[in-house]
């Protein structure tokens, strides 16, 4: 993204070369700025599709991929807050010398967090009767 918004600077100043109307002139800076929006908005919707196909599939490696990472994500979770901690607390009360180190989250946190933001999407439409099913 950046380095379309990067060239619109120069197309503007070649616009200012060649184009002497001022009314077209902005008119196509505008058409330049919003064009790069547009094809986000175009990718997103195609995104969307692709992912209704994929939830509608009948086998269940083409659908539960999701849900799989969703599982993931859970166990992760419980690992790192409740069985680590808990496994850590039984091996200090028995005096043992081992420590069960914590996962590291940080590469699992975005795909959680993405996950549970579409989670409350899904609940919002649900309260809101937009939901489908």
């Amino acid at each position: 993204m950046s380095l379309i918004t990067s060239l619109i600077g120069p197309v503007a100043n070649l616009l200012d070369k060649f184009i002497p109307d001022a009314d077209t002139k902005q008119q196509l800076a505008h058409e330049i700025a919003t064009m790069s929006e547009a094809h986000a908005q175009e990718l997103a919707k195609a995104q969307l599709e692709v992912n209704k196909k994929e939830a509608e599939h009948s086998s269940w490696f083409v659908s539960g991929w999701r849900p799989a990472t969703g599982w993931v994500c859970v166990l992760g979770m419980a690992c790192n807050f409740l069985l680590i901690p808990m496994a850590n607390f039984a091996l200090a009360i028995a005096k043992s010398e081992i420590v069960v180190p914590v996962l590291d989250l940080t590469v699992m946190m975005p795909v959680l967090l993405g996950m549970l933001g579409l989670g409350g999407l899904r609940s919002y439409e649900k309260k809101h009767e937009v939901a489908r099913r």
